[in-house]
């Protein structure tokens, strides 16, 4: 009876309405899925990064560099999720509430981007936590660790690097005069430079 009943309600909506409801079922299901994980000590996005190029070094240009901290990412699988969990219910409600598509989808847009900056804030303000906790920064010299988030070639962008130090996952931003390092790459740390930014390299460059 209730499956009738679910199929029947599905078809009286209308197809922008279904769009927006499996678009907010599928992410409120990856965001469950996200945070317990987060309680297991399983962290996802360290295996599912975001492949683009969002390091932001202090002007607006093509590459996407924006005029903030340099250890701000903005994009990140848990801000993706955010952005389009936001955005699916937020649909929703405003179509559900009588108001007109493209009105819908411009409001919808503005709350997923809200969350998108907001969970992205969040998540640097852990990292920086996690870089002034107990552990000295001058520990991690001459340590080995892994990419986290990309690190864009010959200095070009700000990556992030885990290490284990003192059994202590550190993240901490990370530059390379090499080519990219992509999410997993086991690097080697070579030098501190200014503001606590690693200079770290592929394991080869270090022998």
């Amino acid at each position: 009876m209730n499956l009738i009943y679910f199929i029947n309600w599905w078809h009286e909506l209308r197809f922008e309405e279904q769009v927006f409801w499996t678009i907010a079922v599928i992410f409120s299901i990856l965001f469950i899925l996200q945070l317990v994980t987060s309680i297991m000590g399983i962290d996802i996005d360290s295996d599912f990064d975001i492949e683009v190029d969002t390091d932001f070094d202090g002007s607006i240009d093509s590459d996407g560099h924006f005029d903030v901290d340099p250890g701000f990412t903005l994009f990140s699988v848990r801000s993706i999720i955010a952005f389009f969990t936001f955005f699916g219910w937020v649909g929703v409600i405003t179509l559900s509430g009588g108001m007109g598509l493209k009105s819908a989808i411009i409001i919808s847009f503005i709350s997923g981007l809200i969350a998108l900056f907001f969970v992205a804030f969040v998540l640097y303000q852990l990292v920086k936590l996690a870089e002034e906790g107990n552990v000295e920064i001058e520990d991690v010299l001459g340590k080995y660790g892994k990419v986290y988030i990309p690190i864009p070639a010959n200095r070009e962008g700000i990556g992030f690097v885990t290490v284990d130090i003192g059994n202590k996952i550190m993240e901490l931003r990370s530059v390379t005069d090499g080519d990219r390092l992509e999410t997993g790459t086991i690097i080697y740390i070579f030098k501190i430079l200014e503001d606590n930014v690693l200079l770290v390299g592929k394991i080869k460059d270090s022998e």
